[in-house]
């Protein structure tokens, strides 16, 4: 049984269709990548997969859930995290507080306990550091853990945000072109990274133009054509198919 599930999503914007009747499905634990040049539509189709955009057509499950009619809060809490492609850190934070920031949807406080600083929520707030700490040696970030966010290397902060966005306890990742602007060793992180987060059984939608990092983690491909699906299969599928190549990977990068 998929994951998520896409049947007919559409999205237009002023009468233009920037995603035009895609039909997709997602496995558990699976590396689903999706490929194409700028203006394919692939963060479009990223904001639609978490409610930022509501669909102007189609139908999006989440297992059997309808969930293209709901607000983004509902998709976080339906198992739906996210990266940015443009960084979103909070800077005036350490790198610990912003981790710990994106386990807001598990914890539980009242106004009352706030304030009484009641015996349970030091223990929450104790668990939940605790939990960040963990993330942050996840991703390689343990040495900053007490450091300003705005203080870390754009590298360091690539993947601040993904131990943000795991925090949340994700069932499907969305990471938008978490490579961009990383040299080769950063890159290698990140290639490191996303097998490691789908060794935890977490599903990854990886949205990304390096080429090497997709056909080295993906299990399967969708490649975008101004909104419209050009191909989709296993990374070898992709790699060998004629229009592909032509279109975005070129003879020399398959």
């Amino acid at each position: 049984m998929s994951l998520l599930r896409a049947e007919g999503l559409s999205k237009e914007f002023g009468g233009v269709r920037a995603i035009d009747a895609l039909d997709f499905e997602i496995q558990p634990g699976a590396v689903f990548s999706i490929i194409g040049p700028n203006g394919a539509g692939k963060t479009t189709l990223l904001n639609i997969l978490t409610g930022i955009y509501r669909p102007s057509a189609g139908r999006l499950w989440l297992d059997d859930r309808l969930l293209a009619a709901r607000a983004p809060h509902e998709f976080a809490a339906a198992g739906i995290g996210r990266t940015f492609q443009n960084l979103q850190i909070f800077f005036n934070m350490s790198a610990l507080e912003n981790v710990m920031a994106g386990r807001h949807l598990h914890e539980r406080c009242t106004l009352a306990a706030a304030l009484l600083r009641a015996p349970r929520l030091v223990r929450a707030e104790r668990a939940c550091r605790s939990r960040a700490a963990e993330l942050l040696a996840f991703v390689g970030l343990d040495a900053y853990e007490r450091s300003a966010a705005d203080a870390l290397p754009y590298g360091a902060l690539k993947r601040l945000e993904i131990a943000r966005a795991l925090a949340a306890e994700p069932r499907l990742l969305l990471l938008d072109e978490p490579a961009a602007g990383l040299n080769p060793s950063e890159i290698r992180e990140i290639d490191g990274l996303i097998q490691r987060i789908s060794g935890l059984g977490i599903t990854v939608v990886l949205v990304e133009h390096n080429m090497k990092l997709v056909m080295g983690v993906s299990q399967r491909v969708l490649v975008l054509d101004y909104g419209r699906k050009l191909a989709e299969g296993n990374t070898e599928t992709v790699r060998n198919n004629p229009r592909v190549i032509e279109a975005y990977l070129g003879a020399g990068e398959h």
